[in-house]
């Protein structure tokens, strides 16, 4: 019998310090009915992520002429898994600030049939050092969506997702800066059923994230109103059993 595929995907700008480590600890073999596969998204780096990447043992790589954001660069993830016939994706930072080693973890409420979308969730599990202003900025973001959502949500912002074929599928991500809180805002209100899972976050010791404060609220906040005033289809299969709370794993 064939394996099915999991997807482990990374968006990655400017990363050739990070990326073979990442790359590195991506478990490879942790069920027995699936095989993995690590694609890049090279969101127009300008050193030798491309390059690093290989190196270290990705199977696909798709680069992109210049930087069009991080936003674009998940979205390109997305389908991308499709068109590589993946079963389930999941997405992590190539800054080497998520456990790749919990990757089991994140992904096992979609392979019991629990969830269709995960998060590594950092607030409910560790954090090692991260600032203060960054803690605060989480928290806001995170309240906005669990207020539009009408469901708790425990870290709106992470790095660290999973998904199921059909979550893919039908995510729609409307701007190219970031996809954190529409993609969320996207699926949950299609009603894929969300679960977030505990994990380990450090803060990244090289290389420097994208965000710029103003730049994020200015982008982010107009996304958020954008997809809230977007009519969206129900998602029908599984609608009622999203509504159905059960307890986290």
């Amino acid at each position: 019998m064939d394996k099915q595929k999991i997807v482990v995907f990374m968006p990655a700008h400017n990363e050739e310090s990070n990326i073979a480590g990442v790359i590195a600890r991506i478990p490879r073999k942790f069920h027995p009915d699936y095989k993995v596969e690590v694609l890049v998204i090279d969101d127009g780096s300008t050193d030798e992520t491309a390059a690093v990447a290989k190196q270290a043992g990705a199977d696909r790589i798709v680069s992109f002429s210049r930087n069009r954001g991080l936003g674009a660069a998940v979205r390109e993830g997305l389908a991308e898994c499709c068109r590589m016939d993946a079963a389930i994706g999941l997405m992590i930072d190539a800054d080497n600030e998520y456990p790749p080693e919990q990757i089991p973890d994140v992904l096992a409420p979609i392979i019991a049939g629990f969830a269709d979308y995960t998060f590594g969730s950092r607030f409910k599990g560790q954090i090692r050092g991260m600032k203060l202003h960054r803690r605060l900025g989480n928290y806001v973001f995170t309240l906005l969506q669990a207020i539009l959502l009408r469901k708790w949500i425990y870290d709106g912002q992470s790095g660290m997702r999973g998904f199921s074929r059909e979550a893919m599928e039908k995510a729609e991500i409307i701007h190219d800066y970031n996809y954190a809180q529409v993609l969320t805002i996207n699926l949950v209100r299609q009603g894929f059923r969300l679960e977030e899972v505990p994990i380990s976050y450090q803060v990244r010791t090289m290389g420097q994230s994208f965000i710029k404060f103003r730049q994020y609220v200015t982008s982010v906040i107009p996304a958020i109103y954008k997809e809230m005033r977007r009519p969206l289809p129900a998602r029908e299969a599984g609608k009622a059993l999203r509504r159905k709370e059960r307890p986290s794993l």
